[in-house]
């Protein structure tokens, strides 16, 4: 444990009653207790964990992408779009960001807003204990809830350590994402426990992989990464991204994928742009009256040799050809096989990869000012639990914070 964790109380009183109990110290869960405390509440924050928000520890390759200064309702995917909005409204990224400022965390703008500790995401970690200390929240780390049920004074919570009675209680747990820390189905337990409506979780934010036959000739090609137009979907569903893309052993990672995989749905192609700002087969064909060069030669003025070697060979193009002496129909298709290469997954690298899980507690069980479930008073839902996706880059956690924010005030 380290030295933040050791200073969690884990003393249990059953003879007191709380104000409301968070279940899960996430980033969502920690948000919402300090809220709650700092407006004078009596809150309890219970975790399995024995360690304080272990996704905030990694994320970020350690530096936290704690939000995106641009993070508006459009960065979201949700059966209800319009869910987001309140909450994100209510507590933008600045005020987030006012708040580290607050706790002199240095920062950094890494790509299209996206925002990073300068040092280590324990700064963002030892900002939110800090901030549930000034409300006074308690804790129980490790402790597991088994069960969650209504009495006639709001909710008992049946743990391992005994029972806890709460007049409010917000599930914080998230979802389905990495497992090996932690992640678990505990949120949509309690959904189901309530009858509440689930949007099918699947994995998000997460590499797409192909069958090992037609991925065969690709591989060489792994440790490549490149910037890409990527898309899926048709007509007014299809969404692109331009981003890097990265080839591995197994299929394509890299942020471009990592975003469009949010969106994939099993079946669907995607659709690679290996030279967003070239109309390749043009310029091959421009090329035949004034390049003496052969195919190889030539690409690897736009693209990585090791790249066009592995493209060439496996759309069937001799590297050894000369432009000058191929047909136009054949140098547009090589065109058209890197302007728009299209491909077709048969999968994900699933919850171990995934940085999110799509899906989860369907908004229209929720208020979107309060976060409670409607049909059940003081049972709240918030952050990865609630079927609520960010883009890559920062947005996921804004969520949390806004989601946090807007249960806490409103308990």
């Amino acid at each position: 444990m380290t030295k933040l964790d050791t200073k969690l109380d884990n003393k249990l009183d059953n003879k007191h009653h709380y104000d409301v109990a968070v279940v899960g110290a996430g980033a969502a869960g920690m948000m919402c207790a300090a809220v709650a405390g700092q407006r004078g509440l009596r809150v309890l924050v219970i975790d399995h964990a024995s360690k304080l928000a272990e996704k905030i520890r990694i994320s970020g390759g350690g530096r936290c992408n704690f939000t995106n200064i641009n993070a508006g309702p459009n960065n979201f995917i949700s059966e209800n779009p319009h869910f987001c909005k309140s909450a994100l409204s209510r507590y933008t990224a600045q005020d987030f960001l006012n708040l580290v400022k607050r706790y002199k965390i240095a920062f950094h703008e890494k790509h299209k807003g996206q925002l990073f500790c300068d040092e280590s995401a324990e700064d963002i970690i030892r900002m939110l204990k800090t901030e549930c200390d000034v409300g006074k929240v308690n804790w129980r780390m490790p402790c597991k809830v088994m069960q969650v049920r209504q009495d006639a004074a709001g909710f008992v919570l049946e743990t391992e350590q005994g029972e806890i009675h709460a007049t409010k209680v917000v599930i914080a747990t998230g979802g389905l994402s990495i497992p090996k820390i932690g992640a678990t189905d505990f949120s949509y337990k309690v959904a189901q426990q309530f009858n509440l409506k689930i949007v099918a979780p699947r994995p998000a934010l997460v590499p797409l992989t192909f069958d090992a036959i037609s991925w065969e000739a690709f591989v060489p090609l792994s440790g490549i990464s490149l910037e890409v137009d990527i898309e899926t979907g048709e007509k007014k569903n299809k969404v692109v991204f331009r981003e890097d893309l990265l080839f591995t052993h197994r299929g394509l990672s890299g942020p471009g994928v990592l975003q469009i995989s949010s969106f994939w749905q099993e079946g669907q192609s995607i659709r690679v742009n290996l030279l967003p700002e070239v109309d390749l087969a043009q310029d091959l064909i421009d090329a035949k009256t004034t390049s003496k060069k052969n195919l190889a030669n030539f690409l690897s003025a736009y693209l990585p040799a090791r790249l066009v070697d592995g493209l060439l060979l496996a759309h069937g193009f001799a590297g050894d050809l000369k432009i000058a002496d191929m047909q136009d129909k054949r140098l547009r298709l090589l065109g058209e096989k890197i302007n728009r290469w299209e491909l077709l997954p048969n999968g994900s690298e699933g919850y171990r990869k995934a940085e999110v899980t799509r899906g989860g507690v369907d908004t229209l069980e929720l208020s979107q000012q309060s976060m409670m479930v409607n049909k059940v008073h003081g049972l709240y839902f918030i952050g990865e639990a609630v079927d609520v996706t960010g883009w890559l880059g920062g947005y996921n956690f804004q969520w949390a914070w806004a989601s946090g924010v807007a249960a806490g005030l409103a308990i």
